[in-house]
């Protein structure tokens, strides 16, 4: 009875120190969503508009061309951009995306080889595990995310389909609706400009009708000078954006993922506690019994 009672304590006490860990976790993890998801929404109207734009201007240069707007049919790579998380302990955040990444991966029957840029070990070391080809990793972005993070990755996108190596980059990334709900997904990046390309609006919020309006710009210098120059920038602003997004779903899933650690925690202390005094009660009956007997033995 004493060794069961020494037990139970000793269960009580290192789930009790787990329990502190986790409620540590969940309060550190809320500070960072807060922070992310104040900046996600800051910046998706310019990041939505900026696609639209781009769509739009695309669509009304059809005698105009440019390296990011045209597909590289001749190329025999796929590039894939797979945002995830560093660490873990955030619920099915990472599975997720790595699940929707790989069947993506898969659909891709147009005979080209897929390489991968992962942001986050663990997107990572997952496609490692199966075999595509990781050519890069950034590391460390998601608790401070900035623009300037992105930069390289950018670059790095851009020199690559300037030489025609990819026929086209892709971008899966897990996007921030609630504190409750992250969902992964999957858009086309390069070539830019389709009419028809909806995979691209990184806000997918149901939104009222636009009316279509004329597609008439003009252009100064020229539409090549100005397509140059906002291409690239829409790139970059493309894959920031999926950095919040990602920053801010990881912070979120979490936050959740240590508060129903904690709740459970909680609820094993409960029945611990309860079976704890249970023992300690059985215990204190037997040694009154005992005395009770040998008294009355005596007598």
């Amino acid at each position: 009875m004493a060794a069961s009672t020494k037990t139970v304590k000793r269960r009580i006490k290192s789930i009790a120190n787990t329990m502190k860990i986790t409620k540590a976790m969940e309060l550190v993890a809320a500070s960072k969503m807060r922070r992310a998801t104040q900046a996600v929404i800051g910046t998706r109207p310019f990041s939505q508009n900026s696609w639209d734009t781009i769509n739009m201007i695309g669509r009304a240069t059809e005698n105009v061309s440019h390296p990011l707007l045209e597909e590289n049919a001749d190329a025999n790579k796929t590039l894939f951009i797979l945002f995830t998380a560093d660490r873990g302990l955030a619920g099915g955040f990472n599975a997720n995306m790595v699940k929707e990444a790989l069947s993506e991966i898969k659909k891709i029957d147009d005979g080209t080889t897929v390489e991968a840029i992962a942001v986050g070990r663990r997107g990572g070391d997952a496609l490692s595990r199966n075999n595509i080809e990781v050519i890069a990793r950034f590391e460390d972005l998601s608790n401070k995310p900035t623009f300037s993070d992105i930069l390289p990755i950018g670059n790095m996108i851009m020199e690559a389909y300037y030489k025609k190596e990819y026929k086209r980059v892709i971008v899966g990334y897990t996007d921030f609706v609630s504190s409750l709900t992250q969902k992964p997904r999957v858009f086309e990046l390069l070539p830019l400009g389709k009419p028809d390309d909806e995979l691209g609006k990184v806000d997918k919020k149901e939104e009222p009708e636009k009316l279509e309006l004329a597609n008439e710009y003009i252009f100064e210098p020229s539409p090549s000078r100005v397509l140059e120059r906002m291409l690239p920038r829409l790139i970059e602003t493309m894959l920031y954006q999926a950095l919040l997004e990602s920053a801010a779903s990881e912070h979120s899933a979490r936050m959740m993922a240590m508060r129903n650690a904690t709740d459970s925690a909680e609820d094993m202390l409960k029945e611990l506690t309860f079976t704890y005094n249970r023992i300690r009660q059985a215990s204190i009956t037997q040694e009154i019994a005992e005395i009770s007997s040998g008294k009355a033995a005596i007598e």
